[in-house]
């Protein structure tokens, strides 16, 4: 699908005198963009760097060091600078990497967290092993118009327009500017354009296809932020649930994490394995067959005093209440309860659901019980709730009129952000967008077993390339029915995630760590 925008800006842009074409020395023409302008737009470049070919991809989130980079040109800028609230200083930092073999694809990369910081653009997010730089795309990456003091600086928002421009309008447009850039420094339009990232970024990608539905060709969105306000009702509904029994510490506050012992933990992941690992055919730690799998924590309650193995009454009815997610006065769901998965007590960097669960954003949940209706209430009054909930739009014919990919993933030990919300949206795109088949057609989505969020967890294969898999359907017509996943949990292991609503099942025959031996069922 070709981007004709594009193409028309590219040929106003020579016609101005301001391309930049490729010569016999790239790091001159690199060197040159320090004076870029585009025709209308308040830009400042603030940095041109050259790098040859052979570099490691730097910064936070980036792939194995043993990923060579090809030969590029980095351009870091700003739009729109200007003084806000409080006198502080705003704009809409953003960075682009241009590599010298170009493959003609443009791919934006989404953020994290409250953003606030220009991350290197690489396109890392659910590329496997090699990110789209790598691959000869143009990447850009972008602060989303602030510059914060951390990856959760919330002072922005004292300002209204750097909360439209984190909420959705910067995204936007950096894409359109970035686009424009991409196509003048090559001299020709762009062939195709792609949008992939995760949390913030996965919320970045929704709104791409709901709000911008010309823009971009394929988008992936992984383990979305789109209801943050209502997952933090979910997040803090779990630890309240586990501190109705958990010990107090010298202040008389709850202590979250020790609710359930060590030997508590691994006991319900044992059980849980126990009901439902086989569930996809084979028992390897992995439970594929979610909709299947109905775990009763109940089963695992001591018959006489409590010990270790089994757990008590209270332990087993804080389990089910937490899982079963918060419901108001009126028992309307509020927000969907969590997934029993085998990375709920995981430590590895994230809170797991059975050590509290709280949202990065704030300390621990300390209070006993939680008034759900208060709760939503004080989501209504918070000035900064319309934020949170700007990525729920579900017509997207626009969209998938023009032949767009959408393709989402979500990691069922997420503990921020639960998989049964990705799935509710997606269940309700579909509904609105004419139904399954016709849905099937342009949008994927795939759960990953013992994944937290956006990648890591003890036991799960969070190594996918969803990149590949929308580029091939975008320009080959080639829909991935599933995408091949691998991780350091388990050396040598593939498995299919399959295009919910089926899942991997063991053929019965072959070895039980390929891939190949697995089929999609429902």
């Amino acid at each position: 699908m070709r981007n004709h925008s594009s193409k028309n800006a590219a040929i106003l842009l020579v016609l101005c005198g301001t391309a930049f074409a490729q010569g016999p020395d790239p790091s001159a023409a690199c060197a040159a963009l320090k004076q870029l302008q585009v025709p209308g737009v308040n830009l400042a470049v603030t940095k041109t760097e050259w790098i040859a070919a052979g570099s490691t991809p730097p910064g936070r989130g980036a792939p194995a060091s043993d990923v060579k980079l090809p030969a590029y040109c980095r351009i870091d800028g700003m739009i729109d600078k200007r003084t806000g609230a409080a006198g502080a200083t705003y704009g809409i930092g953003f960075a682009i990497a241009l590599p010298q073999n170009w493959n003609g694809r443009f791919l934006l990369q989404g953020g994290g967290g409250l953003n606030g910081s220009v991350q290197p653009p690489l396109g890392a997010n659910a590329a496997g092993a090699e990110p789209g730089l790598a691959r000869g795309f143009a990447v850009a990456s972008t602060d989303t118009g602030h510059q914060g003091r951390g990856g959760f600086d919330a002072s922005f928002q004292q300002d209204q327009q750097a909360s439209l421009d984190f909420a959705y309008i910067a995204i936007g447009r950096v894409a359109e500017i970035a686009k424009r850039i991409v196509a003048q420094h090559y001299g020709k339009s762009i062939d195709h354009s792609y949008f992939a990232g995760c949390s913030t970024g996965g919320r970045e990608a929704m709104l791409m296809a709901e709000r911008y539905p010309t823009w971009f060709d394929g988008v992936v969105a992984g383990s979305p932020a789109m209801r943050t306000s209502y997952s933090g009702i979910g997040d803090r509904w779990v630890a309240a649930s586990l501190n109705e029994i958990a010990p107090k510490d010298e202040k008389g506050l709850p202590i979250t994490r020790n609710a359930l012992s060590d030997s508590d933990k691994k006991t319900v992941i044992e059980g849980l394995l126990n009901q439902c690992d086989a569930l996809d055919g084979v028992k390897d730690r992995m439970i594929f067959n979610t909709k299947a799998c109905h775990f009763d924590p109940k089963t695992l309650v001591c018959k006489g005093a409590k010990t270790d193995g089994c757990l008590s009454a209270a332990q087993a009815a804080a389990l089910e209440k937490g899982f079963a997610g918060p419901k108001d006065s009126k028992g309307r769901q509020v927000y969907p309860g969590f997934f029993f998965d085998t990375g709920i007590a995981s430590t590895q960097g994230i809170p797991g659901l059975l050590h509290g669960g709280s949202s990065p954003v704030g300390p621990g949940f300390t209070d006993i019980g939680m008034d759900v209706d208060a709760a939503v209430e004080r989501v209504l009054n918070d000035p900064a709730e319309p934020v949170s909930t700007t990525a729920r739009w579900t017509n997207l014919n626009t969209f998938s009129g023009r032949g767009g990919k959408l393709i989402f993933y979500h990691g069922d030990s997420d503990p921020w952000f639960s998989a049964l919300d990705t799935i509710d949206y997606y269940e309700r795109m579909t509904k609105t967008n004419g139904g399954d088949d016709k849905v099937h057609a342009w949008s994927r989505l795939y759960l990953v077993p013992g994944m937290g969020h956006c990648a890591g967890g003890p036991e799960t294969l969070d190594s996918f390339d969803a990149l590949s898999a929308v580029v091939r359907w975008v320009e080959q017509g080639a829909a991935p029915d599933s995408v091949t996943a691998t991780g350091r949990s388990f050396p040598g292991r593939s498995r299919p995630l399959c295009a919910y609503p089926l899942h991997a099942h063991y053929k019965g025959q072959g070895s039980t760590e390929d891939a190949a031996n697995f089929e999609c069922r429902p």
